[in-house]
């Protein structure tokens, strides 16, 4: 009989990425079987039928995207609306959620024809000649990203897996982070107060580690009891490698992407192809490893980004504390579903995890309370202790040889990242964060020579520099 093996996983490593929804990345994952699986398993995918409505009243389906698909690799062709608000639009139709909340995702199509057009204004925003509202629509093949659903197939995939909270990247970072965001539902609010995993492990005197790609993390200064940790606490994608290759992990570890927009995170309209070589390069570091089989590897994607999605979010989410929230949120209801791939050699080829009927819905929350069932470790907030787990997907005593991965071709992107000489957000937050760390740059919101990609890159490294000399 199988049981849960949890407690033979040493090592817990997280790569969380940037602003996809479940169905624009895998929703077509098992439409080959009707969404059933190998193994008989349901899959909640989509058929090809599931639309919205445009400002005309018009019908407009989901569509595969395809080689032939012009700038496939970025697609949507622009940043879709994120926010509280636009994510209210998306899920209801208005911008304030109504009372009761429930959600018809209807308004995917409407809210990123608005976006676009004050987008297409805006200098500061990139949007790809050609684009336009219906790409929205536009959901990616396995053949398209055959390592994120190759890993999906080939060991686990969380098809009501939620973010935290309805609402852009800083908030929903904070919960997979600390369980909470202080009610702060936007990211004009680039860092914590509130303990996190991070300290909490501490704590217990467990080992911990945060991994940049090629700059130092950003989530360093997230959070109070990281930005007081030791400097050997973090490091670059290089180090994560060597330390994969010498057995040397620790319990717990955190992987950001490159924030640039040059960059793999896969944030819209950024290349989606960079993060495939991310997630390849993350799983074949673990695998190679001498304690892959005793590690467990999450991949998930922080919030939707306004990528269509036809599962309505969930209620009956734990609020974290007596904060009051922004904008008048009470924290009841979850976000919109993302890819969550769970990659172990302890979970069987072809699993689709999910939590029983009438349980807490899986959420970024179930990392923290993993990692606490694990080490036996309490929980940050009231959002964690309701949480589930994902220990129930380790269900095999010996641990798997082969590698679903075996073959597979990472893909490259062909086209203009439409980005390319612009910062991104996430840039011009961290430089933010730097200006008021160590000895503070007074001047940084008066400077005008910050305008592009590489002068943010630039700013960042003599920050960084600086801070740690």
């Amino acid at each position: 009989m199988s049981t849960n093996q949890l407690m033979s996983i040493n090592h817990i490593v997280v790569l969380m990425l940037e602003n996809r929804s479940f169905d624009h990345m895998l929703g077509f994952l098992y439409q080959d079987t009707k969404n059933v699986t190998p193994s008989g398993h349901a899959f909640e995918g989509l058929t090809g039928t599931e639309s919205n409505l445009d400002a005309s009243g018009h019908a407009v389906s989901v569509f595969p995207i395809e080689p032939t698909t012009p700038n496939a690799y970025f697609m949507p062709g622009a940043d879709p609306g994120e926010g509280y608000a636009a994510t209210n639009e998306q899920l209801f139709g208005t911008g304030s959620a109504p009372a009761p909340a429930v959600a018809t995702n209807g308004g995917f199509l409407t809210d990123y024809a608005s976006t676009l057009a004050w987008e297409s204004k805006d200098p500061s925003w990139s949007v790809l000649q050609g684009t336009v509202p219906s790409q929205i629509m536009g959901i990616f093949t396995p053949s398209m990203l055959p390592v994120l659903s190759g890993l999906a197939r080939g060991y686990a995939v969380c098809d009501f897996w939620f973010s935290s909270v309805p609402t852009e990247t800083m908030p929903n970072r904070a919960f997979v982070n600390a369980a909470t965001s202080q009610g702060h539902m936007n990211d004009s609010t680039h860092s914590f107060t509130c303990p996190s995993i991070f300290g909490l492990l501490t704590k217990n005197e467990l080992g911990w580690r945060i991994y940049g790609y090629s700059q130092q993390p950003k989530t360093r200064l997230d959070f109070s009891d990281t930005a007081d940790a030791p400097n050997s606490n973090f490091g670059l994608f290089t180090d994560f490698q060597s330390a994969a290759a010498a057995g040397t992990l620790p319990p717990y570890t955190f992987l950001e992407p490159s924030w640039e927009t040059t960059g793999n995170s896969q944030h819209p309209n950024y290349d989606v192809a960079l993060g495939e070589q991310l997630i390849h390069d993350v799983y074949y570091a673990l695998r190679s490893g001498p304690a892959w089989h005793q590690t467990l590897l999450i991949v998930t994607y922080d919030e939707h980004g306004g990528c269509y999605d036809h599962v309505p979010p969930p209620a009956g989410a734990t609020p974290p504390d007596t904060t009051v929230g922004e904008y008048g949120f009470d924290f009841t209801r979850f976000g919109v579903r993302v890819p969550t791939v769970l990659v172990s050699p302890l979970i069987a080829p072809g699993t689709v995890f999910r939590v029983a009927t009438g349980a807490t819905p899986l959420d970024h929350t179930s990392i923290l309370k993993t990692v606490e069932e694990r080490w036996g470790l309490k929980p940050l907030t009231a959002r964690d202790a309701a949480a589930v787990g994902v220990g129930d997907v380790l269900t095999l005593s010996t641990a798997r040889t082969d590698d679903p991965l075996a073959g597979v071709v990472v893909p490259t992107s062909t086209g203009t990242n439409p980005s390319a000489a612009l910062p991104s957000h996430l840039q011009r937050m961290y430089a933010e964060q730097l200006s008021q760390a160590g000895v503070p740059d007074h001047g940084f919101e008066r400077r005008t020579d910050l305008k592009s990609n590489d002068d943010y890159r630039a700013y960042i490294d003599a920050r960084l520099a600086k801070k740690n000399a």
